[in-house]
């Protein structure tokens, strides 16, 4: 509070990927609150040019690039301005460890989890947008978190849903978590269909803005093997208790079955908006400004079980979460190389899960225990998803 002004200090708020879609849906949200909150830090993969727009109207005191190659230019625009800029992985180190109250987790794939690892030693409010941290490096993320009293809110709309209608003091009544999945753009197609789908059909998601590698993933459902990953950690429930449903609106985020019968569920319109302003004003509640949800307009909710033959990524995810130690990381290492590998045109959409399972039967299961262990593993994986030979070519 200030003793000039009697009104709440300014929120301190740095945002880790500002240019990907969850960042910049932050962003627009801060923008538009800009009394209340003061970005200290923003970060940035390669796009450095969104990165200097963000940066001349956010004012921060310091932006870093993942990527070291766009420094020169990074630096050249913001030339003349009160900005340091940094770059590589100890930039984004630097930009996660600085003052901060609330760090946008949001960076996308592996490389997020030491910059927010980072921000968790602070002890800050973490708005978890990054899968890959729990799938990852799961139990070694979380005690993180407990060790360092760091809070914890999820941004995924799936966890988010979960995390507002989840009872934590009764958590022994709790049958089960659904998540809710829009089946992504081939929901209906066949799998002889799918061999011939094109990266841009795949990034097409009918329902939500997202980018591409979350696009793809979405496609093939393997986001929905994260998402089971992840909610194994952030609420303690086994595989068993977590169930997966298709619902193409994309309107019920997801629900909690309790002992009793009852269901609870979130519902919103499908913008990111709403579960990132539920994070940023967290504890209490603030605009989103998103579009009011009409169900009358809708009509009718839709709801089916998912497909485990045409979607194996499924099968894959939940394989690892039952297997345990380095299995996570390894599917998560041979997803991202795959979805590459796809994008750039170098491999079919039904070989991103055939990547994937050659990777995890090729690789030692030997659990990890530290980051530089999980960091190891991740590279072994990327190497070996990367040589594995596709398009009918011998195996190796």
């Amino acid at each position: 509070m200030n003793s000039q002004t009697g009104k709440p200090e300014p929120r301190r708020i740095t945002i880790l990927g500002s240019t990907g879609s969850v960042g910049e849906s932050t962003v627009d949200i801060i923008q538009r609150n800009l009394s209340a909150y003061k970005v200290l830090a923003l970060t940035a993969n390669r796009n450095w040019e969104k990165l200097v727009q963000q940066a001349k109207y956010l004012s921060p005191q310091l932006v870093a690039l993942a990527d070291p190659a766009g420094y020169k230019k990074l630096s050249d625009a913001l030339a003349g301005t009160d900005i340091r800029v940094v770059a590589g992985t100890e930039g984004l180190c630097e930009a996660a460890s600085l003052d901060s109250d609330w760090v946008m987790a949001a960076i996308v794939g592996a490389a997020g989890l030491r910059p927010t690892l980072e921000a968790v030693k602070r002890g800050v409010v973490v708005a978890l947008a990054n899968k890959e941290c729990l799938v990852s490096a799961g139990t070694l993320f979380m005690n993180a978190v407990a060790a360092h009293g760091a809070t914890l809110l999820p941004v995924d709309s799936e966890h988010n849903a979960i995390f507002q209608v989840f009872d934590f003091k009764q958590k022994n009544k709790i049958k089960k978590i659904i998540l809710t999945a829009s089946g992504g753009p081939f929901l209906k197609w066949t799998e002889s269909d799918m061999g011939a789908v094109t990266p841009a059909q795949a990034v097409a998601h009918p329902n939500w803005s997202m980018g591409a590698k979350i696009s793809v993933d979405s496609a093939t459902m393997m986001n929905k093997g994260l998402e089971v990953l992840e909610a194994h950690h952030l609420f303690g429930m086994p595989s068993e208790k977590i169930d997966i449903i298709v619902h193409p609106q994309s309107v019920v985020h997801s629900l909690v079955e309790y002992d009793d019968g009852s269901i609870l569920a979130q519902l919103g319109s499908p913008d990111m908006r709403i579960p990132i302003a539920y994070t940023l004003g967290w504890p209490n509640r603030m605009s989103a400004l998103s579009a009011p949800l009409d169900l009358t307009a809708l009509g009718s909710l839709q709801f089916e079980a998912p497909d485990p033959v045409r979607f194996p990524a499924l099968r894959l995810a939940r394989s690892a979460l039952q297997t345990g130690g380095a299995a996570p990381t390894i599917l998560n290492a041979a997803n991202e190389v795959a979805v590459e590998r796809f994008l750039a045109g170098k491999s079919t959409f039904l070989d991103i899960a055939s990547i994937v399972e050659k990777t995890l039967s090729r690789m030692p299961n030997q659990p990890p225990e530290t980051l530089e262990d999980v960091m190891a593993v991740d590279a072994e994986a990327r190497r070996i998803a990367g040589e594995i030979k596709i398009f009918g070519e011998a195996a190796e």
